[in-house]
């Protein structure tokens, strides 16, 4: 039994994704051609590359990948740390994801959600997601994170829960900001 959404095969050839904390084998719901993982342990092959994602950059070129997914990632993302200066880590996170992403790329995410216990229940667990985080602060609509920093467009196509009851599966759009035609605005 598949403990996640399997999407169908995208429709283009030599699509890319990336997995987000994704360990020794990068998972690919969305079924690219090629996938990539960033985890803190890099793998001999060269298809894992390290990264500490609370606190540096995805190491990849902007507009990259077709999907991004973070499967178990972001209740370990920092939402704000001293160090010494203030840093919003969740926020600079959801700024990588979509510097990396092409445009109309896919970003899925896969994590423990309140109230189930286990959003809790992990001493490492920092960053309690709720089923409205992504909606109000990320979400083209209301994009209340561009307060903390958050320079992206990403539009919500599917929000639901996991058959488990404990996750929040989220898939996000990468959209571009729409500029006002100087057409428009008048003399």
């Amino acid at each position: 039994m598949a403990r996640t959404t399997q999407y169908r095969p995208v429709q283009n050839d030599g699509s890319v994704s990336l997995d987000l904390g994704s360990g020794l084998e990068p998972r690919n719901p969305f079924k690219a051609d090629a996938v990539m993982g960033v985890d803190i342990r890099e793998s001999e092959d060269g298809t894992i590359v390290s990264a500490d994602l609370a606190i540096e950059a995805i190491p990849f070129e902007s507009d990259s990948f077709d999907f991004v997914t973070a499967f178990d990632l972001i209740e370990h993302i920092p939402r704000i740390i001293y160090a010494p200066e203030r840093r919003f880590c969740f926020v600079e996170l959801m700024n990588e994801i979509y510097r990396v992403l092409k445009p109309g790329g896919l970003f899925y995410s896969f994590t423990p959600a309140y109230p189930a216990s286990a959003a809790w229940r992990d001493p490492t667990h920092v960053n309690i997601i709720t089923d409205e985080t992504f909606l109000m602060y990320f979400d083209d609509e209301k994009r209340w994170a561009s307060m903390y920093g958050f320079n992206g467009y990403f539009h919500i196509e599917k929000q639901t829960r996991a058959k488990n009851g404990i996750h929040l599966e989220t898939v996000m759009r990468k959209m571009l900001p729409v500029e006002k035609s100087e057409s428009l605005q008048g003399d």
